[in-house]
């Protein structure tokens, strides 16, 4: 099968096309005919070494972790999908680095799936799951937001930010949001009750007592000056340090768990039109097409999912 690897960390230009075996799935797993996967920021870090402290990958290393596809083979174990199923998931990251999305066939773990709606396409089902995930984990389970709770999102244009906004109005949050000035009226669209310049305004200047903060931008100090005393601060961008972690505020960090059952809600929104999906650009899978997505979601300039179509 064709993907798109690197051979060592670097630049754009080591993203290369590679041929690799087509992957062997385990009992518990299927066999995805990967239609479209996406770009998260978390793939040009990884590009560039930022993960080789968590993983122990040997080259060539195809990164990539969100798919939309079809099921073309399913493990003896795999009780709840079958062969033909359109589904999308954020696979696990496997510590062999073969089983990145940039590639035409994904293994994944039955318990990271979710049925496709027929609503959505192959591209807007792959844009969903990290990003998607992320923002409903922090939002619901991490800051417990809830009617009538002032939640603030740092960097709402982005990936996570667009989808986290939109699920905090959904469950009756005031929200408010950071974005340069060219993102305002879109992200009022979506649901946000007031954006901030952050180029022109410090936020502690027109915000205050904040009962939550999701920190997408490493703007961890900003985020707590708002808060109001026991409120909730939780960065996916940052590390918090002693000092902030000592405060009277709760602060912490986040790493996404993949969980189909939430993935599947997250497509009931969807189809409910809660929760919009909303494309960049999309770019085909070749070395040039990923480059471009790469250096696009690297420079920032993205308002909302960079995502490859497949097939």
């Amino acid at each position: 099968m064709k993907a798109i690897a690197i051979k060592e960390y670097g630049d754009i230009d080591n993203l290369q096309e590679i041929e690799l075996k087509i992957p062997e799935i385990a009992e518990d797993e299927v066999l995805v005919e990967n239609y479209a996967t996406s770009i998260n920021p978390i793939d040009w870090k990884a590009r560039l070494g930022y993960l080789k402290g968590m993983y122990p990958w040997k080259f060539p290393v195809v990164l990539g972790w969100d798919t939309a596809g079809i099921i073309t083979q399913v493990g003896a174990k795999v009780a709840n999908f079958k062969i033909g199923d359109k589904v999308f998931a954020r696979p696990d990251i496997y510590n062999d680095g073969k089983k990145g999305t940039y590639a035409q066939y994904v293994a994944v773990k039955e318990d990271k799936l979710a049925l496709k709606p027929d609503e959505i396409t192959f591209e807007e089902a792959a844009a969903v799951p990290l990003a998607g995930l992320t923002a409903l984990q922090v939002i619901v389970d991490r800051l417990k937001v809830k009617k009538g709770d002032k939640v603030l999102i740092q960097g709402g244009a982005g990936g996570v930010g667009l989808f986290a906004i939109q699920i905090a109005k959904h469950l009756g949050a005031y929200v408010a949001t950071t974005a340069s000035k060219k993102n305002h009226e879109f992200l009022k669209s979506l649901g946000a009750d007031e954006v901030i310049d952050y180029h022109e305004t410090k936020i502690d200047t027109v915000l205050n007592n904040y009962d939550a903060v999701f920190d997408t931008v490493n703007a961890i100090d900003d985020g707590l000056a708002i808060l109001k005393e026991n409120g909730r601060l939780v960065t996916i961008a940052g590390n918090p340090s002693e000092e902030q972690k000592a405060s009277s505020k709760e602060v912490s960090s986040w790493w996404l768990q993949p969980n189909g059952k939430q993935l599947g809600e997250l497509g009931n929104l969807i189809v409910a039109g809660e929760v919009k999906v909303i494309i960049d650009s999309v770019y085909s899978l070749t070395a040039e097409g990923v480059r471009v997505a790469h250096k696009k979601s690297q420079e920032g300039h993205a308002r909302g999912k960079i995502v490859i179509k497949v097939k």
